[in-house]
């Protein structure tokens, strides 16, 4: 089964004037997470901040353009990883150790 594991970045990063989400800590620890997992990553990133974001609507044959996020809320994705993994107990397994090591929530989500 393939997963969808978010990183959600809920304040951390703007609390220390940063725009980048993970301090030198946690990327080493994510590292070490990382290492851990082995094959079972197919795809894992950070995303750039929410300031860079612009959401693209063009439906109904009309186009619009916006900077930022698509939420004004305060949290967002800051990373993630597509993983392939046995089943939904490993992948809350492996999303627990994944919280503990990036120190943010996390967001799990069966891929269809």
């Amino acid at each position: 089964m393939r997963f969808l594991v978010n990183v959600i970045d809920d304040g951390q990063a703007a609390a220390a004037g940063r725009v980048d989400s993970a301090t030198d800590a946690e990327m080493a620890a994510v590292e070490r997470f990382n290492a851990g997992l082995g094959d079972a990553i197919l795809l894992a990133a950070g995303v750039s901040a929410p300031t860079d974001a612009t959401v693209v609507d063009a439906r109904a044959g009309r186009s619009s353009v916006t900077p930022g996020l698509v939420s004004t809320q305060p949290e967002y994705v800051a990373g993630f990883w597509v993983l392939e993994l046995p089943d939904a107990e490993t992948a809350l397994r492996v999303a627990t150790e994944a919280s503990a090591a990036c120190n943010r929530t996390i967001e799990l989500r069966p891929l269809l």
